[in-house]
């Protein structure tokens, strides 16, 4: 949410929409070992009257989030291919939008980001199966 902030972000392929939902822990030896949180959850959509296609096409996506705790807008540029012993993965710089949700004080960094926007528990909890915890006055998206 600080527009001062550069984040990689890596490309993957498609994933089942069933996914979005998923939070666990993936075995080891498994493709995308390790825990799954789900960070946030939410909506966007396109800042412009381009589609998405057309804007991966061109190395340039712009969108509105209206997450439980992304919101506004961000940009996502593509930077140069690295091989960075990862095959050809896109690699991308996501910038913040200096709006109305821009905060040069959020720190990502912070104990309350680790908890699940879906089922309240941390890291740890999710590793040692602990059972969700209710979701009291969070909206649903």
């Amino acid at each position: 949410m600080n527009p001062a902030d550069k984040r990689l972000a890596v490309r993957t392929e498609d994933h089942p929409l069933e996914y979005a939902k998923f939070e666990g822990v993936i075995p080891a030896g498994q493709y995308g070992a390790g825990i799954v949180m789900i960070w946030d959850l939410g909506k966007y959509e396109p800042l412009e009257d381009q589609s998405p296609e057309e804007q991966l096409a061109r190395g340039k996506v712009q969108i509105v989030l209206q997450g439980e705790r992304l919101r506004g807008g961000f940009t996502l540029i593509k930077t140069r291919n690295r091989s960075m012993n990862s095959g050809r993965r896109d690699y991308w710089l996501l910038v913040k939008s200096r709006d109305e949700y821009a905060d040069p004080l959020w720190d990502i960094e912070s104990a309350s980001f680790d908890r699940s926007v879906l089922t309240g528990r941390s890291m740890k909890e999710i590793k040692e199966g602990k059972p969700a915890k209710p979701r009291l006055g969070r909206h649903r998206v």
